[in-house]
């Protein structure tokens, strides 16, 4: 893969059989650049002040871990089945409710029962991946298929870094993690607010912020489902920065939303209401039930697993019963707490494997499975790696095709982290690394090579490695590999301090993608009309 033409790894008979490995390694391929070693190419190193991988597809080839045989696999379906038909679901929504009583639901106020004959053939109409394309093309994004996509952290209402420390979240530092998203390959979307501009009130805060995901970024938005109006003046928006008619919109997916049931065993009326106007305009929707285990969710993992499923299938049928095909998936968000506190725990043993039993349910039922990257940390420091790690690899042996809070949590969700970001980037471009295919041409079991230097020599000048020092291994941009004497004279600086500085020359560095002025003088003008008209009615 790192030579120029065809080499005979590159033959039909050398070729990858799994289609998945086959992919990624064309993915791989077009990807990353051929590079030469040796001192020309010392001089021509120049550019940003850190190296970061290429935007790519990455497509996880390792086959998912799966913590419970089949019959396992049967019995949560067959349990989840019995909730929706014996307990039922609380849809708090009349429209909800209407279209599953039409569709032959049993309906007892706000409760629906719902037979599994009609669940698994409403699951069946939702496909296994779709694509969503924003106003750049080339930020185009697959969900599901053995995918895996990144996005920032989403929603928390404070943020902090070590000079300034931990505020309340605002305007300014919600752009900064705009343009920290915008600036990393490894971010391929761009989720809810990565911290809430509390400064901006909540009846105009959607037009101010979904303005700026469009102007600074380029990749996929997210937009609330939190009302008719902001969930409508988002799709408008969207629509608009892409400059597609109201038929092109439709056509096709251009943005998501993500719902979470309140559990247990209850879907909320503005998420449903969100989801629903999402649907009706062929945009995908991520279900994801909230169900920590002991608290909202059995304290067995796999009765809070099995509870999650029957929340999230519910959402998921309505929405096949308003527009069949839709693009739908289920997010899991299983986790314990503490049972002597009662508060939520992440990153844990049983959060990794109510995850990865959870990507057997999607993979049983064909849909696309969000996770996140989680922590219950109060700083970016040892315990916060630990329970991140923890949590991407539930991600990554799971098969989980979309990595929520990929970048920046912290305190369980409560507050975004700029040198988290940092530290979260360099962890997901290793992850990306690690996900690349191996060949086995010759090329790549080097006998040549070995044949070259013999018994006691060393492969450093070895023309097969000149070729290749360059590329041949993961480099970090966050790491220091230095032994402790240099460091030591360097300052003794310690991770969460480099990723401040290395946060400090992203920013000074950021340049927004371009956009055409017209375009945002009509995003400009569509929000001022909106703040003129009050744009989301609150109560206060």
């Amino acid at each position: 893969m790192d030579q120029d033409g065809p080499t005979p790894g590159d033959t039909p008979q050398d070729a990858p059989t799994d289609p998945l490995i086959a992919e990624a390694a064309e993915a791989s391929a077009s990807s990353r650049p051929r590079k030469r070693g040796g001192r020309a190419a010392n001089a021509r190193r120049s550019g940003p002040a850190i190296k970061q991988t290429p935007w790519t597809e990455v497509i996880n080839c390792d086959r998912p871990t799966e913590p419970v045989p089949a019959e396992g696999v049967e019995a949560i379906h067959d349990a989840a089945m019995r909730i929706l038909e014996e307990i039922g679901i609380e849809f708090l929504n009349e429209e909800a409710i209407d279209i599953l009583r039409g569709a032959g639901c049993i309906v007892d106020g706000e409760n629906v029962r719902m037979g599994r004959d009609f669940v698994m053939e409403m699951v069946a109409l939702a496909p296994s991946q779709f694509d969503i394309t924003p106003r750049n093309p080339d930020r185009r994004i697959t969900i599901g298929g053995g995918r895996m996509v990144f996005g920032n952290i989403s929603s928390p209402p404070n943020c902090s870094d070590i000079e300034r420390g931990r505020r309340t979240g605002n305007h300014e530092d919600y752009r900064d993690f705009l343009k920290l998203t915008q600036y990393f390959n490894c971010i391929h979307f761009a989720g809810g607010y990565p911290v809430e501009a509390i400064d901006l009130h909540p009846s105009i805060r959607h037009l101010d912020c979904i303005f700026d995901k469009l102007t600074m970024t380029d990749k996929v938005v997210h937009a609330y489902s939190l009302g008719p109006e902001r969930i409508e003046d988002s799709i408008e928006l969207v629509r608009i920065g892409a400059q597609l008619s109201h038929e092109e919109f439709d056509a096709a997916p251009r943005m998501y939303t993500n719902i979470n049931s309140t559990s247990p065993l209850k879907h909320d009326w503005p998420m449903l209401d969100g989801a629903m106007r999402m649907a009706r305009r062929g945009q995908p929707t991520i279900v994801t039930p909230f169900t920590l285990a002991g608290a909202m969710a059995p304290v067995t993992m796999v009765g809070a697993v099995t509870q999650s499923i029957a929340e999230a299938l519910a959402g998921v049928a309505l929405l096949q019963a308003i527009k069949p095909g839709v693009g739908s998936a289920i997010g899991t968000f299983t986790s314990n707490v503490d049972m002597k506190t009662g508060a939520p725990a992440f990153g844990t043993p049983d959060y990794v494997r109510a995850t990865q039993i959870t990507g057997q349910m999607a993979r049983y039922y064909g849909l696309p499975m969000r996770a996140s990257n989680t922590c219950a940390a109060n700083a970016p420091d040892n315990q916060a790696t630990w329970e991140s790690m923890m949590s991407m690899w539930a991600a990554v042996t799971s098969g989980t095709n979309v990595v929520y809070h990929a970048a920046g949590w912290l305190e369980g969700g409560l507050c975004a982290s700029f040198e988290k970001f940092v530290i979260d980037c360099e962890v997901l471009q290793q992850f990306i690394a690690y996900m690349q295919p191996y060949g086995t041409g010759p090329d790549d079991l080097a006998v040549e090579a070995i044949r070259e230097v013999g018994p006691g020599g060393h492969f450093f000048g070895v023309q097969h490695t000149q070729d290749r020092y360059e590329t041949a291994f993961y480099s970090p941009f966050l790491s220091d590999w230095s032994n402790y004497e240099n460091w030591y004279d360097r300052g003794a600086v310690e991770t969460v301090e480099r990723a401040n500085k290395v946060m400090k020359q992203i920013l000074a560095e950021y340049e927004p993608p371009p956009m055409d002025a017209a375009v945002r003088d009509e995003l400009s003008d569509f929000v001022a009309r909106r703040k003129q008209e009050g744009g989301a009615p609150t109560d206060f």
